[in-house]
């Protein structure tokens, strides 16, 4: 890191796409510096996406957050200011954030994700400091965990370190986005945010459920088979491991003391209809992130008929189709 950083006063931006973890990441072995108890597998997805500005500004009082052109203050707006002196320091200007999703906020659709993956872009290039990808993950991580894979496109690995130092906790690609054309359909059954965050849900989980350390054991054999499937283009393999992985991440988290469950009732018949057309023999496969939005995976030639047949339930209000998405990038003007 370059240790002189510089303070850009013109506007720069970037553009970070969500990603949804076809194995899933669940539990933190230390909350402080958010690093993950077990590793994951991604998808970047080309069809969400977040857009974020910087620019320092020596006239201004305090640090500045806009989301979605409204002012944020409080602790979403003192978690962005954070990330800025970890990156540059605290002995810097105020800075002005402004960061716009193109997907509802807050709502298990991975825009945290995608929101400090693009901040961490657009810090590194307003302030030259030429940190590479393995580098810009590693401080997207301490925003979101999931932040750092969507550093990356297509296919990614969250790695986990042997350490607490977090040298180790870091993603890298697996397959770019154009190696495997696959979809992901969202079912969106709710845009408001949920009661219950990732973070208080994991530490919770990790607290009170007597399968976190089944959980926790059983991660590594996941992570490989997936990465094999991959290697083999592999779909019903993906397809299989994917939907076992979000059954297990949320029945760990009903088994927390209290439950947590993020399920509505749309959402059960979401999966239902998948379960439903999987059986006349259509490849179609449930993942979910902590949130009621169901995602489906499936091969484009069958998108339009999953698509379909789960827009028709009364209460999916949308369905967005993604296809693999690129990494994290600056938007020239």
């Amino acid at each position: 890191m370059n240790i002189n950083p510089q303070f850009n006063s013109k506007q720069v931006k970037a553009v970070a796409h969500a990603n949804i973890a076809l194995v899933k990441y669940w539990g933190k072995r230390s909350v402080e510096k958010n690093l993950p108890a077990v590793g994951s597998v991604s998808l970047t997805l080309d069809a969400l996406k977040t857009i974020t500005s910087v620019a320092f500004d020596e006239e201004l009082h305090s640090d500045v957050f806009i989301l979605n052109d409204d002012v944020v203050t409080g602790k979403q707006a003192d978690k962005i200011s954070a990330f800025a002196d970890l990156m540059v320091g605290t002995e810097r200007p105020k800075i002005r954030v402004e960061s716009d999703n193109n997907f509802p906020t807050g709502a298990g659709l991975a825009s945290s994700a995608s929101a400090f993956a693009a901040l961490a872009k657009a810090m590194n290039e307003a302030c030259s400091l030429g940190l590479d990808d393995k580098m810009l993950s590693i401080f997207a991580r301490q925003g979101s965990g999931s932040a750092a894979r969507s550093i990356f496109g297509g296919f990614a690995e969250m790695n986990l370190g042997d350490d607490d130092s977090g040298n180790g906790d870091y993603a890298h690609q697996l397959h770019d986005e154009n190696y495997w054309d696959i979809r992901l359909l969202a079912a969106v059954v709710s845009t408001g945010p949920k009661e219950i965050g990732s973070t208080e849900g994991m530490n919770r989980t990790a607290e009170t459920s007597p399968f976190y350390n089944a959980w926790v054991q059983s991660s590594p054999n996941d992570i490989k088979e997936m990465k094999a499937a991959l290697a083999h283009k592999d779909f019903e393999k993906l397809g299989t491991l994917a939907e076992h992985s979000a059954m297990k991440m949320h029945g760990l988290a009903l088994s927390a003391n209290p439950s947590i469950l993020y399920w509505q009732a749309a959402s059960l018949e979401s999966i239902q209809r998948v379960w439903g057309l999987r059986k006349q023999g259509l490849p179609a496969y449930i993942t979910m992130d902590a949130g009621p939005q169901v995602k489906v995976i499936t091969l484009p030639q069958y998108a339009n008929e999953v698509k379909n047949a789960l827009i028709e339930l009364p209460g999916v209000s949308n369905v967005i189709e993604a296809k693999p998405g690129p990494g994290a990038y600056i938007l020239k003007d």
